[in-house]
């Protein structure tokens, strides 16, 4: 529990008023909109928009891995960044199709949407940020099969607004970092390219771990048989931890945090 939280239980309990006062956050959903507008005349005009997508896990992991994960990273580098808010998980993306189902759309619980609906999602994301303010809008995307769809939008937003000073930042960096920069630092560490794998394997659960373990499940996790495509995994996660997944961590937010300095430099 937060300082603020105690604080305001402790007036609950003794009948006494409580002062409003901005909570110290990063997420923009935690503010009140004169807050956030304070906030934003203070200097605080990056917005990083980060983007999931809820799809099947495999056995040990849950749904949610991605829009957990991208939330709890977009945090760190807001931080690091000083200058940076939060906007909201975007949790529906595309994910394939649905007749006939295709890849994680074959197992439970797994949501698409087509790709021109996930653009304009961004699109008007972005139109709306800048709207209130904000300069730079960052797409953190946490999975590789929408990066494109970034892409497009952040392109044809930069041609329309060439001539004002607000930029939009497709974040490659930030995917690359998880994935195949991620992925060198464990075959460094002597894990195979087969055991850490692209979805579900060792890197992915080990991610997860280190951010919120509460969404693996430790006792399908250590099962005695290798995982397999046919239950949505490539990779094998047997030795996942919570220190591997640190590694990972650490190289996202650091790497990322370079290269949206990078890029507003320009």
């Amino acid at each position: 529990m937060s300082l603020r939280s105690i604080s305001v239980l402790a007036c609950l309990l003794l009948g006494t008023p409580c002062l409003a006062a901005a909570p110290e956050t990063v997420f923009l959903e935690d503010l009140t909109s004169p807050e956030l507008s304070d906030l934003v005349h203070a200097g605080k005009r990056t917005i990083l928009v980060p983007i999931g997508g809820t799809e099947q896990n495999g056995p040990a992991m849950a749904l949610g891995k991605h829009n957990v994960r991208v939330k709890a990273l977009s945090e760190k580098i807001a931080v690091a960044l000083g200058d940076a808010l939060v906007a909201p998980v975007i949790a529906y993306v595309p994910e394939g199709g649905i007749d006939p189902p295709v890849a994680h759309m074959r197992f439970a619980g797994t949501i698409t949407v087509p790709d021109e609906v996930f653009e304009k999602t961004l699109e008007y994301a972005a139109r709306s940020f800048r709207l209130h303010g904000f300069t730079t809008i960052v797409f953190l995307g946490d999975h590789g099969g929408y990066q494109a769809d970034e892409k497009r939008v952040a392109d044809r937003l930069n041609r329309e607004w060439a001539k004002t000073s607000v930029r939009v930042q497709a974040m490659a960096e930030y995917y690359e970092a998880s994935s195949s920069g991620y992925a060198e630092a464990l075959r460094r560490k002597g894990f195979s390219t087969a055991e850490i794998g692209t979805h579900a394997g060792l890197a992915d659960t080990s991610l997860m771990l280190a951010v919120d373990p509460a969404l693996v499940r430790l006792d399908a996790l250590h099962a005695d048989s290798p995982f397999t495509p046919e239950q949505g995994v490539y990779g094998d996660p047997r030795r996942s931890s919570a220190d591997l997944g640190l590694l990972g961590v650490e190289a996202i937010v650091a790497r990322t945090v370079e290269a949206i300095r990078k890029a507003e430099q320009r």
